[in-house]
């Protein structure tokens, strides 16, 4: 009988967010099937290896070849070599990329690698010489995994990859367990005042999320009985903290920090809120729908398709901060609307995001890459 498959996880960053979420998830998953060594382009952070679980097999080596600094092919070998020690090597995003270059020019086990989006500096356009570098790596791996169909397109004729090579796996979360009510003080700080409307956030306070624009379209509300919760850390914390001075809602701002299991708290809120700049397939809304949440968002990536029919009329122009504003007023005044809009979410994440089919094509496609298809079996 084969032993488990040695798993090598090549990330940007190993931080606390959504994607690293998931990976953290699918680690778990698939328990002793697997082993796992992770590295990361940023070696300091490492927070989401706090949500592995107990007993998974999971490694941190401090002497792994760097996935950073100048693409020189002495660099290149030397981590194409370190790569021939595992069975599947998986690659997320461009801080991940040199390790399919590597094995694009010397060879080594079979990659899978994986998109979720674009930091700031491809936000408005992504960069010439990274979409040729994406071009001539990714012609060495098994597949390229997104989540978003706007992903799938750049995918497509930036990247100019076939249509076998791209597969789109939508993200999901464990439904059932956001069903539950609540934990009382899973936010710290954090007690609902009588009459008060909660809207919310969970996201990395980084420049793309654009959580100025929220906490100006909070301002700007005619509803005065509303706090906003935004749940996240990150380099724009104190940027944050100013705008919120600037509009004069600092005393109606809470700022818990990073927390983990949403499931236990998320649903203290009332409106769920994305401002970004650009989103792919963002869990924190699949989140907030599997919670019975209405969300306003911008209307970024896949937003649009993701949410209900009921609530697409809340998805706004990502410059018309008036109209996030407009569509925050309209449910802090609307109880019935609210509660009908996030049913349709919940069933909607019910029906289409839960994780159980999001683990399971994962598992197929890894032991397909590996030449063993029933190495993940049951797994799902």
């Amino acid at each position: 009988m084969a032993g488990p498959v040695r798993i090598l996880h090549c990330h940007s960053t190993f931080s606390l967010g959504g994607k690293e979420a998931r990976a953290v998830r699918l680690m778990n998953a698939f328990g002793d099937a697997a082993a796992h060594v992770v590295i990361s382009a940023m070696p300091d952070r490492l927070g989401a290896r706090a949500a592995i679980a107990p007993g998974t097999d999971a490694t941190f080596p401090a002497d792994a070849p760097p996935l950073s600094g100048r693409t020189t092919p002495a660099r290149l070998w030397r981590l194409a070599r370190y790569l021939r020690g595992f069975d599947l090597v998986l690659t997320y995003n461009w801080g991940g990329f040199d390790a399919v270059m590597a094995r694009r020019l010397f060879g080594g086990p079979p990659i899978v690698h994986h998109e979720d989006g674009f930091n700031e500096d491809e936000t408005a356009r992504l960069k010439t010489r990274r979409n040729l570098y994406r071009q001539i790596g990714l012609t060495a791996a098994h597949r390229l995994i997104v989540p978003s169909r706007r992903l799938e397109a750049i995918a497509r004729h930036a990247w100019r990859q076939p249509s076998r090579r791209v597969v789109r796996i939508a993200n999901g979360v464990a439904v059932p367990d956001y069903a539950v009510p609540p934990e009382s003080e899973a936010i710290p700080g954090f007690e609902r005042r009588p009459g008060e409307v909660v809207i919310g956030t969970v996201a990395g306070l980084r420049a793309v999320k654009n959580l100025p624009r929220l906490v100006r379209a909070f301002a700007a509300m005619r509803h005065r009985e509303s706090r906003l919760v935004i749940v996240g850390e990150g380099p724009e914390s104190e940027r944050l903290v100013q705008a919120a001075r600037a509009a004069g809602i600092d005393g109606r701002l809470l700022l818990p920090g990073f927390l983990a299991e949403p499931c236990r708290w998320i649903g203290h809120f009332d409106i769920f809120a994305l401002s970004s700049d650009s989103e792919q397939f963002p869990i924190s809304l699949v989140e907030a729908m599997a919670a019975g949440l209405p969300a306003v968002a911008t209307g970024v990536g896949d937003v649009p398709d993701m949410v209900s029919d009921d609530n697409r009329p809340l998805i706004v122009d990502p410059s018309d901060e008036a109209a996030f504003a407009a569509a925050l007023d309209s449910l802090a005044d609307q109880p019935r609307l609210r509660r009908a809009i996030g049913a349709a979410n919940r069933e909607k994440a019910r029906a289409e995001y839960d994780e159980t089919r999001m683990i399971a094509a994962y598992a197929r496609l890894y032991g397909e890459a590996i030449g063993r298809p029933d190495a993940f079996l049951g797994i799902g």
